[in-house]
């Protein structure tokens, strides 16, 4: 780091201050790329800062096959930059200029990976072959296996280090601080001494990743909290908030069960709480046959989907019934075929017969099967201590990603000037997003803002001690400090309960199923938790200064989120991953899942969201959405174009 280190006094203490022209937070495979790519360009004074180098949903989650999306680069497959722009653009709810970046970006992102070491997989010929994903029948996709993006990480990291760029490991940034709609620093808090820090900056990339955990049940690791909270705190504008992806999830060992985990048609089973178990999915539904060829359609169509409530998401939403309304718990049971299996494959729809047979796993029992289409993901729970040849998967629906985020533009810079957010962090997804685009989306993102920092005209200077001192206190950082000042050691248990039943509570009534009524009340306590936030967290320890602050993080985004939802609910009804309900009514039977199922959800498709935070409270809009730019592609006028952004025209 070619910047400073110095002290700086705040309420008679003398606190750490980092000094630096970049801070980027997060240590994904987003802020990663984010601070190599900064390095390449020349602009060196940088420093990263983490929680902790190996936590996070980069290095951490994934699925049977985690998928990496890009433009086809396979012999066969006629692809095109604005082609794949135009599938992005046409998920919903998506700005024209960012899909259009992260299309054109898409090969230059990929191959710098690949350069990096990740094993993407080519045929003898060195073709990058594909396979399609759900919302795109394009064979644009690819994997690394179940571990893509932790591959991904870790060659970024490797990089990062060979470069020698400041890793700040085990610390928490908690706040950022803004004057006249641009970035002046940041506030952290050091786990390692714990004590507050300082960063005085002029530019700030948050590459914090998705804020799930404002959720119970979902597949983040519990150190993933995204922080959007202190961005929309500061006067960061949200986008989509209400756009999440939901899909069955295994619990004891988080992980997205897509892919082979369905296709090899494994038994759903329930246990009440009186021990009596069944399998329940014949129940449900008309046939015996649709209780596997559904759930061999969810292998393709991953997440929850309210357009395909009488397809392969009765099955998510099945067992939301069984576990949420029926307090059952749910289990994936590779060992014994399903019912619809006992007599053979005759049952099987055309497409999954021809599946297997082309997999060579006409064979009995999921497991063999699995084992068969892939023994990665096998091995991927074996090395957790589950044995999936002999024990049940314990499963729920689970949040998996955020598809909303903070508003960015094409260089995903956010309305705060110097203020960037990449991968997750970034509401640029929509509402239906093809499978993998997240991870090409967080390499885009990192690049095109990287490349906006790097040349960017305007000089900015840091602010000076004493006004960057007067801005912090300004914008309450008094508050904070009194954290320590008041800490008696005894530790403060209140807050973590009401923590946990907040989450508790999205996850029954603001996940995939949205009831309003409640929804409405939800809103009401967290803002009454917000507003009593610093009476709440008197004599918290030390120790549990972290997990407060990521507290105060979450009532605010769940105020944001919730807005957004009720919103949405109201202005458009039931889309994508959400069912709105109007009601209470819990237990559903098959008839009533038939009658749920909205006729459409494409009427909004135009449409984006925002949401602003204010004072414990936040006010959502909706706005059309930036169209896919036109530009003149004359060689000439983009050469002359990209030596001026550069800075080298005489």
């Amino acid at each position: 780091m070619k910047g400073q280190r110095g002290q700086i006094e705040f309420s008679g203490k003398l606190l750490t201050l980092y000094s630096v022209d970049t801070l980027i937070v997060g240590s994904g495979c987003a802020g990663l790329n984010a601070a190599d790519s900064l390095f390449d360009f020349g602009h060196q004074d940088i420093a990263l800062v983490t929680e902790g180098i190996n936590m996070g949903t980069s290095r951490n989650t994934g699925s049977d096959k985690q998928t990496y999306y890009k433009l086809s680069l396979a012999s066969g497959e006629s692809d095109s930059v604005s082609e794949l722009a135009q599938t992005l653009f046409s998920g919903g709810g998506v700005n024209g200029d960012t899909a259009l970046a992260e299309a054109a970006c898409s090969v230059r992102s990929f191959m710098k990976l690949v350069n990096l070491g990740v094993p993407f997989p080519t045929n003898r010929y060195g073709e990058y072959v594909g396979y399609t994903t759900d919302h795109d029948n394009r064979k644009r996709a690819t994997s690394a296996g179940p571990l893509t993006s932790k591959f991904m990480t870790e060659c970024l990291e490797q990089s990062v280090r060979r470069k020698q760029i400041e890793i700040l490991d085990e610390t928490i940034v908690f706040k950022l601080l803004v004057e006249d709609g641009a970035v002046s620093g940041a506030a952290g808090f050091d786990k390692k001494k714990n004590e507050f820090v300082m960063f005085r900056c002029k530019n700030i990339v948050l590459a914090t990743g998705g804020h799930c955990q404002i959720y119970k049940n979902t597949v983040y690791p519990p150190g993933q909290t995204g922080m959007t909270g202190m961005a929309l705190e500061a006067g960061a504008e949200g986008a989509n908030l209400q756009e999440w992806q939901y899909g069955i999830a295994s619990v004891d060992f988080k992980w997205n069960l897509s892919g082979t985990y369905q296709q090899v048609m494994p038994r759903y089973i329930s246990v009440d709480e009186n021990g009596t178990k069944r399998e329940f999915l014949p129940g449900y539904l008309k046939s015996v046959a649709d209780s596997v060829n559904f759930v061999f359609l969810k292998g393709y169509q991953w997440p929850f989907d309210t357009e395909k409530i009488c397809g392969s998401s009765v099955i998510d939403f099945i067992v939301y019934n069984e576990t949420v309304n029926k307090n059952r718990t749910v289990y994936l049971d590779f060992t014994c075929e399903p019912t619809a299996l006992l007599n053979g494959f005759g049952d099987l729809s055309q497409e999954a017969y021809t599946y297997l047979k082309s997999s060579d796993a006409l064979i009995k029992t999921p497991i063999h099967r699995l084992l068969k289409m892939n023994r990665q993901a096998v091995e991927l729970f074996y090395r957790q201590g589950i044995d999936l040849s002999r024990e049940p998967l314990k499963i729920t629906v689970a949040a998996q990603h955020t598809n909303g985020g903070l508003a960015v533009d094409e260089n995903w810079e956010t309305n705060i000037k110097g203020l960037y957010a990449v991968g997750e962090a970034a509401g640029t997804f929509g509402t239906y997003r093809p499978g993998g685009t997240a991870l090409n989306a967080a390499q885009v993102g990192a690049l095109r803002a990287a490349e906006h920092i790097a040349y960017a005209k305007e000089t900015r200077v840091l602010k000076a001690t004493e006004a960057y001192k007067q801005i912090a206190m300004e914008q309450g950082m008094d508050d904070f400090f009194r954290l320590t000042a008041a800490n008696s050691g005894r530790g403060n248990v209140g807050f973590k309960k009401t923590y946990e039943a907040l989450q508790a509570e999205m996850s029954r009534c603001a996940s995939m199923i949205r009831n309003m009524i409640e929804m409405e009340r939800l809103k009401e306590a967290v803002s009454s938790e917000l507003c009593r936030f610093w009476q709440a967290a008197e004599g918290v320890s030390a120790d549990d200064i972290p997990a407060c602050l990521k507290y105060r993080d979450m009532l605010i985004t769940q105020t944001a989120v919730l807005d957004a939802m009720i919103f949405s609910g109201k202005k458009m009804g039931s889309r994508g991953g959400a069912l709105v309900l109007k009601d209470s009514k819990t237990f559903w039977s098959a008839a009533d899942i038939l009658h749920l199922a909205p006729k459409s959800s494409n009427a909004f498709c135009d449409k984006i969201i925002y949401t602003t935070y204010r004072q414990a409270g936040a006010d959502s809009r909706m706005e059309d959405v930036r169209p896919i730019p036109k530009s003149d592609n004359w060689f000439e006028t983009v050469w002359n174009e990209f030596l001026e952004r550069r800075g080298k025209h005489a």
